[in-house]
């Protein structure tokens, strides 16, 4: 398997790394804004996914969790954005926000 991945954007074609879950406006950052080299602190990242995470329930509650198109999520769908939303506020993604 490749150490990359190309990714595209409306700026064009970028190498990402093959593993990471984020996508080529990201690596973009990472290339173009090397200021201090750190990524978000990880108790921003797991408070962003508690956010993140009231936010669904409460427009789940209200029926307002739309996808593409507006049509509605199903229930599958909710618990993999609730699912998500639990493993970033318990760190499991933490390296995956790599631009301070």
């Amino acid at each position: 398997m490749s150490e990359f991945r190309t990714e595209h954007d409306t700026m064009g074609d970028v190498q990402v790394p093959a593993a990471a879950y984020y996508g080529a406006q990201t690596q973009r950052a990472v290339e173009n804004f090397p200021i201090s080299g750190w990524g978000l602190p990880p108790s921003l990242v797991h408070a962003m996914g508690l956010v993140k995470y009231a936010a669904a329930v409460a427009n789940r509650d209200l029926g307002k969790l739309t996808g593409t198109g507006k049509n509605p999520l199903d229930d599958k769908q909710v618990e993999a954005l609730l699912s998500a939303c639990r493993e970033v506020s318990e760190g499991k993604f933490d390296g995956e926000f790599p631009v301070d």
